[in-house]
């Protein structure tokens, strides 16, 4: 049997992890944007988590939220559109045998397209799991923001298990 079937459906179930973050995330705001008004709460574990509806106009935990409102949804939809295309392409160049570096650019690019979709559709993201506790809280999220950020930890992880490793022919530099 050639490698060359396995390789591809290793990218094949890489893009359905992707797809299927994509369609979690916004089957997920879907419902939030449909069952909870705009700045309603509904506690799940008082003094812990809570749904809740926010709109997000900046960037990851509300970065960006002050900038010029025109620029700011040109300029957020500009980045991550490189960023989707950066990863991408790392990912592309990057051998499929690499599992846990393949997870994670898999998960970051699922993420990436969520919330992209949203800035592109409604000029902001839908936002709807809050974590606290007492006047100590998490800056509200959602499943793509969750999936990028086990993204990057894992690409984390794999940076930090490979500290001295030079890039081969068969691993491209980072980007």
């Amino acid at each position: 049997m050639s490698a060359r079937p396995l390789l591809a459906g290793k990218r094949t179930v890489y893009l359905a992890v992707s797809l299927a973050v994509v369609i979690l995330d916004q089957l997920t705001k879907a419902i939030v944007a449909a069952r909870i008004p705009l700045h309603t709460t509904i506690p799940v574990i008082p003094g812990f988590f809570d749904l809740t509806h926010v709109r997000n106009t900046g960037a990851a935990f509300g970065l960006f939220a002050t900038m010029n409102g025109a620029f700011r949804g040109m300029f957020l939809n500009a980045v991550a559109f490189l960023v989707f295309l950066a990863v991408l392409a790392y990912a592309l160049r990057t051998p499929l045998a690499e599992t846990r570096l393949q997870s994670a650019l898999t998960l970051i690019l699922g993420g990436a397209v969520g919330n992209l979709i949203d800035r592109l559709r409604y000029g902001s993201v839908t936002d709807f799991l809050r974590f606290y506790v007492q006047r100590y809280e998490w800056p509200s999220f959602n499943v793509a923001d969750s999936a990028i950020t086990v993204g990057v930890l894992l690409l984390a992880w794999d940076i930090w298990r490979r500290p001295n490793e030079e890039p081969s022919s068969e691993r491209p530099a980072a980007v």
